[in-house]
């Protein structure tokens, strides 16, 4: 990991690295599992086949241990939404014995994600300190609320388009490669601890997203400027 630059006398001015790259759901938007939470209930879906999905599906470390899957494919953009919403109900049970509707399934699951706008000022504050910033997200094969994005971001790499996925070395190279940098130049953001380290892997610093308050407070000290205020 770079050094740290001092704190003494306060936030510093000066940061070592050139840019910030952001995660979209779960750092930009309400915690992802309260939004499949909401999703569960109002569905009506037994929580526990939907875990054992996506166990079998992602593994117990989010992709190193469950080869091949159908997240997978539809995060690299190799199966359409409609296909995978199929293959998804047919795992899932709901409580009272209905069948689950595939159609739509993905849109109700995210239905529930709020924006998150003290995020998105970290990003607007990076920014104005000479920061690149960057999104790179997997895609679940949905289209993103993108009239924010110009003013945000100078780079975007959503999986689905590019074919790659976290947390593979190839898509964090492709994000630093777009923004001109090397890999070491780059702070990573995400909230699922696999993908930092596969930034971390590339020579990335990482930071796990937890709440926007410790985020906020690891990124002022990582980058030595003040994200807030």
């Amino acid at each position: 990991m770079p050094a740290r630059l001092p704190m003494a006398g306060g936030v510093a001015d000066v940061t070592a690295f050139k840019a910030l790259i952001f995660d979209y759901g779960g750092v930009l938007t309400s915690p992802l599992l309260n939004t499949t939470d909401s999703w569960l209930d109002s569905d009506g879906i037994d929580p526990a086949s939907f875990k054992t999905a996506m166990r079998d599906w992602l593994g117990l470390s989010y992709g190193t241990d469950a080869g091949d899957s159908p997240v997978h494919a539809l995060e690299r953009g190799e199966v359409e939404v409609p296909d995978f919403e199929r293959q998804l109900a047919a795992r899932l049970t709901t409580v009272d014995g209905r069948p689950v509707e595939a159609e739509g399934l993905l849109t109700r699951m995210f239905s529930g994600s709020g924006w998150e706008p003290q995020m998105a000022e970290v990003l607007r504050h990076a920014k104005a300190a000479g920061l690149a910033t960057a999104l790179l997200s997997n895609s679940w094969g949905l289209d993103y609320p993108r009239e924010h994005w110009e003013d945000l971001f100078d780079v975007v790499v959503i999986s689905g388009e590019v074919g790659m996925r976290k947390p593979d070395a190839e898509i964090y190279l492709l994000a630093a490669d777009r923004l001109g940098l090397a890999p070491e130049d780059c702070v990573f953001v995400d909230d699922l601890a696999p993908n930092i380290r596969g930034a971390a892997a590339v020579g990335m610093s990482g930071v796990h997203h937890v709440t926007p308050q410790q985020t906020i407070e690891e990124l002022e000290r990582l980058l030595g400027i003040t994200l807030r205020g």
